[in-house]
Parts: structure tokens; sequence; C-alpha cells
């Protein structure tokens, strides 16, 4: 007869389950064996444990909160290792033209990488045929449970990680070529190998936030956008490879960092949890068109003094964080609709995506809430776009992890209900490169293409098209000078586009192209050059003229020189901060430039990454100096201006008329 040994968890002296120690023998049951394809598959006892954690740390978003009780209720074997590539290729040979890719995993007994949970999914149903025994993937609680294997501090090893385990725990620009062989390293107490690092691993579950209470055999939700992950990576911070640590990804997304292990088991018996409810930018959507008519007479000039637009509320996660890089649209009901950035550091895997409305006869934004997050992975680069004729598009940059500039899907939804739903993230151009950090400024050519500009690092911007509706896209090809380039067609086809930095006699870069993006010139524009904490909007305009809108430099900047302005006198003076210019010829003359400015005498506040910056005061020659602009038209001729922070609304007879004599 075998004998069971037990091992205990104790928290704060409380006796909470009693688990497998390693070495378990169950009344028979085999604790290893090997399959058909070589893997070691080892038992797992059922147990009961705390999943989760308290730690405080704003980049986690509190995605391990609140700490519950789990019970796994059955024994299920689980792989070793992670799958290699040898025991994958069985499966699928045409796999191995990704061995070797960025110097990682070459060898038959590398973690296999570049697999979407699509892939690992239809693994474990051909090695369940293969065998006439069912594998699958496993829950997010039993990947938990068996990386504990029994502790509960942070790491199986204890409250850290020893260095035998690291593979290169940084996060980098791009991947460091580091061993990925299984096995290397010691097993957990359970006789499993690589549960913190080697590869992220995927699980069955869609991602959602932890429910408070005890569990039994939880299998996540019913729906969702991301599939989790688990374990942590080779090139990503230690502190990612905790026991606790829960990631997610859209299901069709493959990289360098993820990979899986198989469970076989039957499926736990318990119902999965309904989805979250929508977020406050989902309720309550007007699904009437509105009727843009009352609004201001187009033949007077109209100014409002800006306003915030970015409230959260008193409770919500993002209070402290930073916001920065808005992008805005306007909908057939009437609501302005915008989304940005919130963040504790720009690079870091926190960052996501929030977002609220203007709804049409509103005097204040609503409060903003979650948009898009992709759990721990850098979300750059939002973008939104209304085609005019009921569909809403958002475009945005998916990192692996938390860098930003270099390794960025580029992935798109759409809406056809004034953004209450979305569709699916779909990866429109899947592989991880320097040319998707989307940016604000899509538009649609005369021929119906949708344009998506998005940073080409280091130093330009690409663009990206789709000739039929979104349902395909590509990489135009060429370079745009400057990162975070507006981009408007001119009346011959030619694209025209103006960005930050590659300065040309200490002016902007202004590029066009002839080709639709294939290749781009280049020459000095008249405008001063755009600086850090900035971005332009360039923008053709309802009633013909193109507007362009940048920075001089700040009046309290040292050397500071600004530019000219006129006033309704005919008298030039000096201005300083945010200027709007425009072009009644295509893009060759500008002869009218104008501070967006309220005049007023009061203080307000910019902000850059979210931090409220030294106020500037609003007179006739001092405006905004810093921000990441946005703009939209309105039916009714308003342009919505939004910086960092402030929301400004103003027409063109206001642009057109000269700013008032001294």
């Amino acid at each position: 007869m075998s004998i069971l040994r037990i091992g205990v968890i104790t928290v704060a002296g409380a006796l909470l389950a009693a688990v497998p120690a390693a070495g378990v023998q169950t009344g028979g049951e085999e604790r290893t064996w090997t399959n058909s394809v070589g893997m070691e598959m080892v038992r797992i006892e059922p147990g009961t444990y705390l999943r989760g954690s308290d730690e405080s740390d704003e980049r986690r978003f509190h995605d391990e909160r609140p700490v519950h009780e789990v019970t796994i209720s059955r024994a299920f074997y689980m792989s070793a290792t992670p799958v290699t590539n040898a025991q994958y290729e069985e499966f699928d040979p045409s796999h191995r033209a990704y061995r070797g890719m960025h110097g990682l995993s070459e060898g038959d007994d590398d973690a296999v990488l570049f697999v979407s949970w699509h892939d690992a999914v239809a693994y474990t149903q051909w090695l369940s045929e293969r065998e006439g025994r069912p594998y699958r993937l496993p829950t997010e609680a039993e990947g938990e449970y068996a990386a504990r294997a029994g502790t509960t501090t942070a790491y199986s090893t204890g409250d850290s990680l020893p260095e035998i385990y690291h593979r290169h725990q940084r996060d980098e620009i791009r991947p460091v070529a580091v061993s990925l062989a299984v096995a290397q390293s010691p097993p957990n107490a359970w006789g499993l190998y690589d549960m913190h690092g080697l590869v992220e691993e995927w699980c069955l579950d869609w991602y959602g936030p932890y429910v408070p209470g005890p569990q039994t055999d939880p299998v996540g939700y019913a729906d969702g956008l991301y599939r989790v992950t688990r374990g942590g990576s080779h090139n990503t911070g230690v502190s990612y490879l905790r026991s606790a640590a829960r990631f997610a990804t859209i299901p069709e997304d493959r990289h360098w960092l993820i990979g899986f292990r198989v469970v076989q088991a039957e499926m736990p018996e318990s119902e999965p949890l309904p989805p979250p409810g929508p977020e406050l930018w989902a309720r309550d959507v007007s699904r009437e068109v509105y009727d843009w008519s009352g609004g201001p007479d187009p033949e007077v000039p109209f100014f409002r003094a800006p306003e915030p637009f970015i409230h959260f509320a008193d409770d919500s996660r993002f209070v402290t964080f930073q916001t920065h890089n808005p992008t805005i649209t306007h909908l057939p009901n009437g609501d302005l609709f915008a989304i940005w950035h919130a963040m504790v550091t720009e690079r870091g895997r926190e960052l996501s995506i929030v977002g609220a409305r203007l709804r049409a006869g509103a005097e204040s934004w609503d409060p903003a809430t979650e948009f898009f997050r992709v759990p721990g992975r850098n979300t750059h680069g939002p973008a939104l776009f209304h085609d005019g004729e009921g569909t809403l598009y958002h475009f945005n940059g998916l990192s692996t992890s938390a860098e930003i500039h270099h390794i960025l899907a580029l992935v798109m939804r759409t809406s056809t209900d004034n953004g209450a739903t979305w569709s699916r993230p779909r990866l429109i151009e899947a592989e991880h490169n320097s040319r998707h950090q989307v940016i604000d400024g899509a538009i649609r050519l005369r021929d119906g293409t949708i344009v998506v500009p998005a940073d080409a690092n280091p130093g330009g911007t690409a663009l990206h098209m789709s000739e039929d509706g979104g349902e395909t896209w590509r990489d135009a090809g060429g370079t745009i000078t400057g990162i975070h380039a507006g981009v408007v067609e001119l009346a011959d086809g030619t694209l025209m586009a103006i960005g930050r930095g590659g300065n040309i006699d200490d002016r902007a870069p202004i590029s066009r192209s002839t080709d639709r993006g294939a290749t781009w010139t280049v020459e000095a524009s008249p405008f001063p050059p755009i600086r850090g904490g900035q971005r332009p909007v360039l923008l053709r305009l309802r009633e013909g003229p193109i507007m362009y809108i940048g920075f001089t430099d700040d009046r309290d900047t040292p050397r500071a020189v600004g530019w000219t302005f006129t006033d309704a006198a005919g008298q030039e003076y000096r201005g300083y901060g945010l200027f709007a210019a425009l072009s009644y010829d295509e893009g060759r003359s500008w002869p009218v430039r104008k501070l967006i400015t309220a005049a007023d005498g009061v203080e307000y506040f910019s902000r850059y990454l979210g931090r409220p910056t030294t106020p500037f005061t609003a007179t006739r020659d001092n405006a905004e100096y810093g921000g990441y602009m946005a703009a939209t038209q309105t039916p009714d001729g308003v342009i919505h201006l939004l910086s960092s922070r402030l929301h400004y609304r103003f027409n063109l007879a206001w642009l057109e008329t000269p700013a008032p004599a001294e």
C-alpha cells in the first residue's frame, strides 16, 4: 500500500489546506509517466491554496487582488516542462521556420515560441486524438496552484528567485539571445520545471478581474478579449515571474515570450463567470442620429475657453496615474469620444487606454474609465477614426511586454453603434516591430483608402493602408521625416505630412509623396520645430482649407524667439505657444497664423505625461506650450482640439479673425 505524504500551507498561523508534497504516491496512481511525444507528465494532487497577492504595486493595476481561497478538487497531470520545439513540430513541422528568430529557441529541447493560443489548443486536440486521452491547456487556477507547489511566498523558492532561474530578467527594446532549453534549473517541490520564467504559458481562461470569496475549480470568464498567460518569461523583469503574476493577450498573438505546457485531464465541471458589466463610456449610449444644425453660426467667430476633458471618479484606480497622448472623434449621435494613455511610466507594462464621452448636449466630459487594456502588455499609441458612414475604428499598438518603440503589433477594433460595443481586437499587422506605434490622425482618402499613421522608430512615421474598408492592411513602405506626423491628401492625390524631428534650417520638415506613401521628398516648412512633449495636427477642414496646429517655443525658455503674428490693426507682434495656420492653396502658402488662446488672463494647467506642468497664463501673446494635440471637426463646423489635458473649441471664422489690436 502506498503512503501519502502531506504538506501544509499556513498563513498568519491559520491552517488553510492539505496539499501534496514532493514524491507523493496516491493509491496506485502513477506519480509520473511519459507520453508518446516524450513529454514527462507529473501528477498534481487536489488541494486548496490562496490565489493572488496583496502586494502593493501600481504597475500591476491590482490584477492580483483580492486574494481568495481556491480549491482544486481533482488530480490532474501537467507536463513537467513547457512544450519543446521537437514535441510541437511533430504536430506542425512548418513551425521549424521560427527556430532561432531573434537568436532564441533554436534547439529541439528549447521551449517552443511563436505559438498563438489557437495553435496551443490545436496541439492539445491533436495530442488527445493521438493518445485517446484528454489533453488541454491548464486553467489559470491550476497554473498558479502548480507554480506555488505548496508555498505562500512570492516564488516557490521563497521571497526571491535565485540566479540559476534567471534568463536575462530585464525588459529590453529587443530580446537578448539566451538559452531556452527546458529543465536546466531545479524543479519545484512537485517536480515541475520552469514554472518561474523561461517562457510565459497560455492558459485556457478568458482574462478578467478576480472575484472575492472561496472558489472551487474556477475556469475564468465565459467570454472576453484576451486569454490568460502565466509564469513570466526570459527578457522581462524578475518580479513578473512571481507565482501570483498574471498576464493576458489577444489569442491570435504570436511572439518570442509565450509558449505553453499541457495538462492531461478532463475539463473541470465548474461554470465560467459572466463577463463584467460595461464601462461608463459604454452605458446608456444614444442610438439617435444627431441634428448638428443647432451649432454656432459658421459666419460668426466662435471660441470657448479651454476646459479639462480628463476626469476620474475619486475611487478610480487611474486617479494617480499619468495621462497622455489623446485621440478624438465625433459620432453620429452627437457625442465626442476620446481615448488616451493612463500609466505609471510610458514604457511600463501597466500602460493602458482609458476613454470618455462628451455626450451630446452635456457641459462636461464623463469620468474616464478603462477602454482597452491588454494585461501586462504596453498598449502604446491609440487612434480613433470615424468613416462618416457609421463605422468607428480603434487602432492600437500592442507590445510583447513593457517596451514600446520596437516591439509593437498593430491591432484594430470596430464599432457600429456609436462606440457602445466593439468587435474583438484583430491583429491587422501581426509582426511585433518598430513601425506600429499608432498615433492620432487616421484619414480616408478620396478613393476610400483608410490611412493610419504610426511612428516608425527611430525618427519617422509609417503609413498603414487598407483599400477594402479595413479587411486587409499593408505598410505603404516609405518613411515620413519626423515622428508623430499629421497627414492630409492634397487635391492632386499627393500626400503631405508634417512631423516632429528631422528639422531643416530650424524649421519643421514637410514631406510629400506622389506614390501613396512608398517614397517621400522633404523640405523645410515655414513652421517652428515641434519639440519633445508636443505633437502637431494637420487636418483638412470641411470648408476646404488645410489647418496646421503646432507650437512656438515657450516664452519663459531662455533665448525664446516665439513667432510673428498680425493683429486686427495690421500690426505684427511676437507670440508664444500653441498656434494654428491655414493654407488655401494645398500647402504652398500659409497666410493665416493665429495663437490659440483665450487671452483672458486666466492661469491654466497644461499636462505632459499626466503631471501638471508649470501653469501658463492665457494672454494675447501667450498660449499653451506643450501637449500631444488631437483634433476633429464636427458637422456644425466646430473644431474640437485636445491637448494632453485641455479641450479647446473654435471655428474657422475665429481662426480667420486676427487677434484684437493691443
